[in-house]
């Protein structure tokens, strides 16, 4: 049967905002609409809109520079105002999980409940003992009502809000999908946050959040060379800008990246530590990496290294009919790393 009408993927990072919209085909899906334009310094903190007009004014340029005509808008959210838990239940049918859920919540929530949205889905109705798994997922109200004023102050109509470590299952099932039995980490590197998702047979087992991204890095560039927040970004991404080639610039950058390298990778290999030992499953056999921080192959290089754990980096385009008319593969390729988010939410529909 046809999927429901696939919603608009609106990915409203730190630092950028992406769109993608993907259409059902015969075959698959197709790459209908991609696009991005970056937001002002700090319009978003630590997951809070501290600007929304600006990122109403960039999401409106975006769906009308791009003749975008679905309004039908998948978001998503993630940072400390989030909280996902796997939980043991008794068995119970949907209807006892629905009327007890708020109850069970309220033990692995240190948000008072009243101030939370909550979200519940069954990953194993049966289990030893009697028992079923459950993920729960909670967020704060003020948070979800702000992104989907954002949303209906550009004009659009948010029809799911979603959590960023789910759009990177999403968009994996359908770029890669998964092989039964084996566990794999898909890590996304953004601006100012991690997330990680760990997947058994394309299921979540853990995730979680971590505050460190490329924008740490542009911190220490600029900081340890005394440079521009412009020339700090350049440095980062492999630029000069106005540097004679033979100064010993270019290797203070590299040794700058490696530090912040060693930081991100050695928080990414404890939150790996953690669910290892708390943890009855197998191994994680490999790691994917996406976000704009991901391009920087000094962190997969450190990344590897640290956890002994192979590392590729994704792209979400893979499995995706595109047109070669509309996209070039240069953008593409250049968009690819930052596309993840936006396209796992292109990827569902209102019912989903």
């Amino acid at each position: 049967m046809a999927r429901a009408k696939l919603t608009l993927g609106l990915d409203i990072g730190s630092s950028m905002v992406k769109v993608a919209q993907l259409k059902e085909t015969k075959k698959g899906f197709s790459l209908t609409h991609f696009a991005m334009a970056p937001l002002p310094p700090e319009s978003i903190v630590d997951g809070a809109l501290m600007n929304p007009g600006a990122i109403v004014d960039t999401v409106r340029g975006l769906v009308s520079g791009n003749r975008i005509k679905n309004k039908e808008v998948a978001v998503s959210i993630s940072g400390h105002s989030v909280i996902i838990k796997k939980i043991s239940l008794p068995q119970m049918t949907e209807e006892e999980l629905a009327e007890s859920i708020q109850w069970e919540a309220e033990q692995y929530i240190p948000f008072d409940i009243n101030d939370v949205n909550i979200d519940v889905q069954v990953l194993n109705p049966h289990t030893e003992g009697g028992h079923m798994d459950v993920l729960l997922v909670a967020a704060k109200s003020d948070m979800v009502n702000d992104y989907a004023q954002v949303v209906r102050d550009a004009g659009l109509m948010p029809l799911v809000v979603d959590v960023d470590a789910f759009c990177l299952q999403n968009m994996f099932e359908m770029a890669y999908g998964y092989v039964p039995g084996e566990v794999i980490a898909l890590i996304n590197i953004g601006a100012n946050l991690i997330n990680i998702n760990v997947v058994n047979s394309g299921m979540t087992s853990f995730t979680r959040d971590i505050a460190l991204g490329g924008n740490q890095l542009t911190d220490e560039i600029q900081k340890q060379l005394n440079v521009s927040y412009e020339e700090a970004e350049a440095y980062k991404l492999g630029g000069e800008p106005g540097v004679d080639v033979d100064t010993l610039i270019p290797q203070e950058v590299e040794r700058v990246i490696q530090q912040v390298a060693e930081q991100i990778a050695l928080e990414v290999q404890r939150s790996l530590d953690f669910y290892s030992t708390t943890s009855a499953e197998e191994g994680i056999s490999k790691i994917f990496i996406m976000g704009g921080t991901s391009k920087i192959t000094t962190v997969l290089k450190v990344l590897e290294q640290r956890t002994g754990i192979p590392v590729e980096r994704v792209n979400p385009f893979k499995n995706l009919e595109i047109d070669g008319a509309t996209f070039s593969e240069d953008f593409l390729r250049e968009a690819s790393s930052m596309a993840a988010v936006a396209v796992g939410l292109g990827y569902r529909g209102a019912d989903l």
